[in-house]
């Protein structure tokens, strides 16, 4: 089947992409990994000894930036429905988050461990109409919330992709119920034709259950 001009003119951007480029020399499974790279140089969000959840991992790039920031005494465990190649100094599990089986062995790779971040790339298949993947994005946002409040040890934090539209003021006041700092990161490595955009929420506050 012939292409179309639209996928002939993003074929064309893509390989002239200087981040495309890079990926391909550092070893980079995706461009992606720049975008954390970026992030992490501004805000120091990975330590050594860390222990950090990769949600929606696939293909890895976000890994592979993340397994040498922890060191050998960290841990990252990346989860993904999709097949993912293994990486090296990286736990992989594949399976759906939400399920139970998945949690399960989620927590068996923990050993104990408290995680320290969570961070999450996700993006949604994308259909075209713009309203469906606006609320399929902030979905999987608000999923990765969802994880990260429950599982996340008090103090952490949360780097979540979301794309600009309606449903994200909102997401954002949910963030800020739940962590004490929510900022806006657009790497350079986006492009700037994207709608994405990164919310870095720093210090997951301890939740107060009132007595009744």
């Amino acid at each position: 089947m012939a292409r179309t001009k639209t996928s002939k003119a993003w074929m064309r951007e893509h390989v002239n992409d200087v981040y495309v480029q890079r990926a391909k020399q550092a070893g980079y499974r995706s461009r992606s990994a720049y975008k954390l790279v970026e992030i992490q140089e501004k805000d120091k969000l990975v330590r050594p000894g860390m222990t950090v959840v990769d949600l929606g991992a696939a293909p890895g790039g976000w890994s592979q930036v993340l397994a040498p920031l922890v060191g050998t005494h960290g841990r990252v465990i990346a989860v993904d429905i999709l097949e993912m190649q293994p990486v090296r100094g990286v736990q992989v599990i594949r399976g759906d988050f939400l399920e139970s089986s998945t949690l399960t062995l989620i927590e068996q790779q923990l050993q104990d461990r408290q995680i320290d971040l969570v961070v999450s790339d996700m993006a949604p298949n994308i259909s075209g109409v713009g309203l469906v993947d606006q609320a399929r994005s902030i979905y999987l946002a608000e999923l990765a919330l969802e994880f990260a409040r429950v599982r996340l040890k008090p103090g952490g934090d949360l780097l979540v992709k979301v794309f600009q539209g309606s449903g994200l003021d909102e997401f954002r006041k949910l963030l800020s119920s739940v962590f004490r700092s929510v900022a806006v990161r657009k790497p350079k490595a986006s492009r700037d034709r994207s709608s994405e955009f990164y919310l870095l929420a720093r210090g997951k506050t301890v939740e107060v259950h009132s007595q009744g």
